[in-house]
This record gives C-alpha cells, structure tokens and sequence, in this order.
C-alpha cells in the first residue's frame, strides 16, 4: 500500500537518481565524480532527498502535495492559491517543510519555486515586455512544477571592481550575451551565489541588483538544467566535510548549503527558455530601488 501511494508523487530516490547527471561541480582543485556520495556534499544532498520523502509517505500525501494531471501528485509549493483555503494549505505544507531542518535549510526546494510562482501571478508584467517571453515563462513552470524540479537561482553579478558598474567590469567576468541566433542566445561570464545549486536540477539565472541602459547584454532571466553544457559551479570550502561528527555539529554535517559560483562557459539558452531579454526595466529591480532611500550603490547607479 504504501509503496503504491508513494510512487504518486516524487520520492527521496528520485531526487537522488535525478543528480546522477555528470554536472560540473568543482571544489577544492578537484571535479566531483557524484554529489550524492562525496563527503563534501552528501549528508545535505540526502536532506534535500528526505524531503521529498516526507511528502510522499502516505499521511503526508494530502497535506504536502496536490494533483497537478497525468495522475502524479506534487509538492504545494508549486500550488497557485485560487482561495483562501488553498493558500493556508500551502502555506502548511512549507512549514512542515522547514521544520524537518528546524529551518536552517534556507534554500530548500519551496524556494525557487515560490519566486517562480509569483512571477506567473504576476505574468502580465512580462507580457508587456513581450508576449513571446511570457510564454516561455508560462510554459517553463508548467513543466518545473509538473516534475516537481528542484530549482536554484544566481542573481548576484560578481564584482571586482567596485568603482565600476556591471557593464564596466572586465571582459566575460558579469553573464551576458555574448551572441546570438535563430536557436537561442549564448552567455559566459559568472553569477552569484548558486545556494543549494549541487543538489538541485535546474538553474534560474536573473538579476537582482538594477541595470541600466547600455546594459542590456546583461539583462536577462532564464533556467537550464545544472548539468548543461557550459553550467561550472565552483563550490565555496564544505563545511560538511569538516564536522566531526552529528553529534558535534548537528547543522553543518547535514544541513550545509554550499554556496557556488556559476560560471557559464558559453551556455546556449534555447529561446523558450528565455524569460527576459535584453530588457534592464523587467530584468532588475531599479524601477523599485530608485523610488526607495538612496543608498552609495542606488545613487552611483540613478546617476
């Protein structure tokens, strides 16, 4: 019985086979050959697991997931409320959610998927930069959320320099555009700071500090699979790896997040994947920043 209940919707074993996808995860000097069973990374990697393995147990399976078609069940995070009702049961299924960690897992699957649930409520924003942006947006969540993907983000532009803006720093260090055809647009450079990106499946790549004109190569938002080709996350030191034990260091030896810088060595991202285009209004924030309390970075970019 309960074997059958649980295969309705995504499983801990699922999540794990899922990583099995040769991803480019580098830390230490060292390519790592599976995150499911490095030192480095597999107690969080299995945490994440035991997410979805809560959700699929059998008294679980009504409070953690809601059908979405084709017969499968997925979690609620990917549930858009209609009433109030449906947006108190989502809201109980994050929490019990965070409280499998005692929520220390900041970046758990409910994350992403919640920015991108927000989006699609608000999808008439992007439908006035472009209808066919919208559409790629549309069609991305219904297919995220109809196999309950993980999805990580990177929206902080890496900067050197600080007396610079983004479109000023050196050459291929900030992602942008950097060609373009009938099949898609090309990116190199990094982004920032790819929170629980080893262990997820897919990669939201936006903005989050605001552009302006003459930076449109850098005002862009799309989503690849991690293990795309060109897709490098450079994980910072594990502080998993260094725990003694559980018992010692009950956070770190499971919950640690590992932050990564993503470098995207020349990415091809097919249009219909691609959110925002060479748009700084819809790509950033600055809309909303320059109506706020100027601060030194707010006012070196308003001019």
């Amino acid at each position: 019985m309960s074997n059958t209940i649980s295969s309705l919707c995504k499983t801990g074993a699922e999540h794990l086979a899922s990583l099995h996808d040769a991803r480019a995860v580098f830390i230490d000097g060292r390519r790592v050959e599976d995150v499911t069973v490095d030192p480095a990374f597999r107690n969080a990697v299995a945490s994440a697991a035991a997410l979805y393995d809560f959700q699929s147990r059998p008294e679980n399976l009504e409070r953690m997931t809601f059908a979405s078609g084709g017969g499968r069940r997925v979690n609620r995070c990917w549930q858009i409320p209609r009433n109030y009702e449906e947006l108190v049961k989502r809201r109980q299924a994050l929490v019990a959610w965070a409280e499998q960690s005692a929520g220390f897992v900041g970046r758990s699957p409910d994350h992403v998927a919640s920015s991108l649930l927000g989006q699609v409520i608000g999808i008439e924003v992007f439908r006035r930069h472009g209808e066919a942006r919208a559409k790629a947006l549309l069609d991305y969540f219904d297919y995220a959320s109809r196999n309950d993907l993980f999805v990580s983000y990177v929206i902080i532009n890496p900067q050197a320099d600080r007396s610079k803006a983004w479109g000023e720093q050196d050459s291929e260090l900030v992602a942008q555009i950097v060609d373009e055809d009938v099949g898609g647009i090309t990116v190199r450079g990094a982004k920032m700071l790819g929170t629980s990106a080893i262990m997820a499946n897919e990669l939201l790549v936006a903005n989050l500090q605001p552009l302006k004109p003459a930076e449109e190569n850098l005002a862009f938002s799309f989503a690849m699979p991690i293990a795309t080709k060109g897709i490098k996350l450079l994980s910072r030191k594990s502080y998993e790896a260094a725990a003694v034990s559980l018992l010692d260091n009950p956070i770190s030896a499971r919950f640690d997040e590992n932050d990564a810088l993503v470098y995207l060595d020349d990415v091809k991202v097919p249009w219909d994947r691609v959110f925002v285009y060479r748009d700084t209004i819809c790509a950033g924030p600055s809309f909303t920043i320059r109506s706020a309390t100027p601060s030194r970075t707010t006012r070196r970019r308003s001019g």
